[in-house]
């Protein structure tokens, strides 16, 4: 039936059907479909058909959808339904090739329609073809009917989408060209500036280019791309030039930041002391909490560094003793908030350097003067977290919270702080102040894709052992990705109706690396870690464990032991009863809300069972699922080929081995983790005498490469001695030392455990990375001054007041939480 005219009742329902298809109400869409097929005379329309089988493809019945698409485009061929669905799945799948030609066949079908020639240029614009996507564009721009002294928004938005056009494909001339003719009907003032002084710097028209970025400083003082721009235009080439340039800004703008703030990065010795003392004296003199972020970027330069230092100690001994910068200052006094804000800074200042017990007295001080300032909670509790007492930097952070119980920022902080230190339950407690009433919180988050929260959640769930719990927030992470990228379908005919042109391009890049977030290499790391760790150590019958554990106790110890599990158990089994009402009242709510909209999307997800994920039966492939994003995306960090290793390594797949660690050997050929990949390889290598000839050659020939002519004892040397001052270094050696030859053991304890002055990276994380088991205590009998020997390596801990606790109790406090898997790629060390 091809071509047929729908009679207006018909004609309607058709509407409608496409009106649900945009909205994703496919199962109403399939209502109206019906009533259409059902009537004898439209029972073969070709395009009723074609919107069924798209619809049907959509909430995952391909195959039937498949024979509607064909029985449609049967009966009508010319259809424009097709093409224009069609266009949006190449978009969505980046087939930008088959999106340009079906954006023909749409040009073709409705050539007066300005979607259909805005939509064939952005493909030929996303192909790179720069030069047939402008003569689209501007063929287009030339129909339209507005005045040059109208401003149109969506007008301006397609002249500053063309001059993108023109700037990406390096014609910066016709670019300037273009935006000087058509400024006065750009929307974006301040954009066409900024166009202007990057096109003038690109052409060499230095003078031009210096007055348009004086005027853009004129707008904002505080925008440091402007300075920068300005500099490169007077080509200022002594330091006296740069400096006299901010002055006179600066006298312009006297309440400005950045002219005052900028020259600190260019001068040194005594001119930096001079800028740094008026700097830092208005600034504390106002009361400015940010004002050490302002300067943080400066603790690269060691001088720099001692000069705040000494001249903010020097303040606080003033302001003690005469309320002056100064002893030798008259005139009149500071205010007592200065000497308040002054030890504030103390505080960051030498908790930035490490230096954590001077970072405290500092910090309890300025509590003591004013204990209702959110700021001096919030930086305790940072302190306490960077000195590793986690459980002590929540407490913290929840007596800043409660000073300013609406403060949002300082919950989530709060949260984040608990669940640093495995405090679930209080997190969630903690998040529901802000969350929907009557839904967990945890499940409110989860809507609302709060994936912070949600990483965080993995990495104690992780650190805990509760493996299914930490995959089920991974899954759900992933799955937020995913409706990120399904939802990006909509935009693709809004964008055009709207003419957003150049924020749909930038949505469309975004998008393609989408999974390059930091929240997304979180989870897939930890998902992978733990699908390894499931893959080596396969989940047993707890009751069968707990009686092999209770072989060597004594009565005493089984009894104490015995009562524990009984606790457990009727608090997991509460918890697990709470959590099945829970979970069936959520089920009746969704089949509700189901009932009632009548509406399907993509069919009902999978429910995401801890007990199920942590029992799963082929981890491997489970944890590959979570590696291909990142191998395509994350290439260039490390940790992505080491993982990637680790499980072509327990796969037996000797090629792809290679290639893992020859990338990651590209990234950073020191790497400890990468040591213990490369020995773990050769010696699997040599290991496997069947092996194909060409795999055989290949293998030998690529890691001659990298061992040099070196056997696996001599190369495992070799690394310790280059790195004799690295703990992190010295441990993967030692775990390696006793990896090739097990009579080496107590020569291997030693080097991990070796805490000298040579060593550099001695802190609370590493001290434990190396001296303690994942599975094991410390090691105390074999090293009875352990206590004195951790003195040098651990003075923040023994320092701090109030601590009580000596770095051997420290460490078995840490021991007896799981802070060990801070660094990720902890492997178990069987010899410790």
């Amino acid at each position: 039936m091809p071509n047929v005219q729908l009679p207006p009742k018909e004609s309607n329902l058709f509407k409608r059907i496409l009106k649900c298809y945009e909205q994703k109400q496919y199962k109403n869409g399939l209502k109206f479909c019906k009533l259409i097929l059902s009537n004898p005379k439209f029972a073969e329309h070709g395009e009723t058909l074609a919107m069924k089988g798209l619809t049907l493809n959509c909430l995952g019945k391909k195959e039937e959808a498949y024979e509607f698409v064909r029985k449609g485009l049967r009966n009508d061929v010319k259809s424009h339904c097709l093409p224009q669905s069609e266009e949006r799945g190449h978009i969505q799948m980046r087939d930008l090739e088959g999106y340009r030609e079906t954006r023909y066949q749409l040009l073709q079908l409705r050539p007066t329609q300005r979607a259909s020639w805005i939509g064939y240029a952005i493909a030929y614009h996303l192909l790179k073809d720069y030069d047939m996507a402008l003569k689209l564009l501007e063929e287009f721009r030339q129909t339209q009917q507005i005045p040059p002294n109208k401003i149109d928004y969506e007008y301006s938005e397609l002249i500053l989408y063309q001059n993108q056009v023109m700037r990406e494909a390096d014609l910066f001339q016709e670019s300037l060209e273009h935006i000087e003719t058509y400024e006065k009907q750009i929307c974006d003032k301040l954009l066409v500036e900024e166009i202007k002084g990057e096109m003038l710097l690109k052409l060499g028209r230095l003078k031009e280019a210096s007055e348009v970025f004086k005027n853009l400083i004129d707008r904002n003082a505080e925008n440091w791309c402007y300075y920068e721009g300005l500099e490169k235009a007077l080509q200022l080439s002594t330091l006296e030039e740069r400096l006299q340039i901010y002055e006179e800004i600066s006298k312009q703008h006297p309440r400005a930041i950045s002219p005052r703030r900028l020259p600190l990065n260019l001068v040194p010795g005594e001119k930096f002391r001079e800028l740094m003392d008026k700097f830092l004296r208005v600034n504390f003199s106002k009361g400015c909490p940010p004002l050490f972020t302002t300067l943080k970027s400066l603790y690269y330069n060691t001088e720099k560094i001692s000069i705040i230092q000494e001249l903010v100690t020097n303040y606080e001994a003033s302001l003690k003793t005469c309320d002056f910068f100064s002893p030798y200052e008259n005139g009149e006094t500071e205010p007592p908030t200065t000497l308040l804000w002054v030890q504030y800074f103390l505080a960051q200042h030498f908790d930035k350097l490490g230096q954590y017990s001077l970072a405290l007295d500092y910090i309890n001080a300025a509590i003591a003067s004013t204990p209702t300032l959110i700021e001096l909670f919030y930086m305790k509790a940072k302190i306490y977290k960077h000195i590793g007492n986690l459980r002590e930097a929540a407490k913290w952070m929840d007596e800043a919270q409660s000073l300013d119980t609406a403060d949002r920022f300082i919950n989530s902080k709060c949260a984040k702080y608990m669940l640093r230190a495995n405090m679930i339950k209080e997190a969630e407690e903690m998040c529901s102040k802000f969350t929907r009433e009557g839904t967990s919180a945890m499940e409110n988050l989860n809507e609302m894709q709060c994936m912070w929260f949600q990483t965080e959640c993995i990495s104690a769930y992780q650190r805990l052992g509760r493996y299914g719990d930490a995959l089920k927030k991974c899954h759900e992470v992933e799955r937020h990705f995913f409706e990120i990228t399904d939802d990006q379908f909509d935009f693709h005919t809004y964008c055009m109706r709207k003419m957003t042109l150049r924020a749909y391009v930038d949505l469309l890049r975004l998008e393609d690396i989408l999974r390059r977030h930091a929240f997304y290499f979180k989870a897939a790391r930890s998902a992978i870690e733990i699908y390894l760790k499931l893959y080596d150590n396969p989940l047993t019958n707890e009751s069968k464990q707990q009686e092999i554990n209770s072989e060597n106790l004594s009565a005493k110890e089984l009894k104490k032991m015995l009562s524990k599990q009984r606790r457990a158990q009727k608090k997991a089994k509460l918890e697990e009863e709470k959590k099945h009402v829970e979970r069936e009242r959520q089920q009746k709510n969704q089949k509700k809300k189901r009932d009632e909209e009548e509406e399907e999307t993509s069919g009902l997800k999978e429910e995401l069972i801890p007990e199920k994920l942590e029992r799963i039966e082929n981890p491997l492939e489970e944890a590959i699922k979570f590696l291909i994003p990142l191998k395509n995306l994350v290439a260039d960090n490390i940790d992505t080929h080491l993982l990637a290793f680790e499980i072509y390594f327990r796969k037996g797949k000797f090629l792809l081995m290679l290639q893992s660690v020859k990338r990651a050997f590209a990234i950073n050929r020191n790497n400890p983790w990468l040591h213990e990949c490369l020995i773990k390889f050769s010696k699997s290598v040599s290991n496997h005498s069947n092996l194909p000839d060409v795999v055989s050659r290949v293998l030998s020939q690529e890691m001659q490469k990298i061992f040099v002519n070196k056997d696996l004892e001599s190369f495992n040397e070799d690394f310790l001695k280059h790195n004799a001052t690295s703990l992190q270094h010295l441990l993967s050696g030692a775990k390696m030392m006793y990896f090739l030859d097990k009579s080496r053991q107590e020569k291997a304890i030693a080097i991990a455990t070796r805490l000298d002055e040579t060593i550099k990276d001695k802190n609370v994380k590493v001290v434990c990375w190396s001296l303690l088991s994942p599975k094991k205590k410390l090691l105390l009998q074999s090293s009875p001054n352990l206590n004195r020997k951790l003195q040098p390596a651990l003075p923040a801990v023994h320092k701090c007041p109030g601590s009580g606790l000596s770095p051997v109790q420290w460490l078995c406090f840490l021991n007896q939480r799981p802070r060990l898997n801070l660094i990720n790629h902890i492997k178990n060390c069987e010899w410790l």
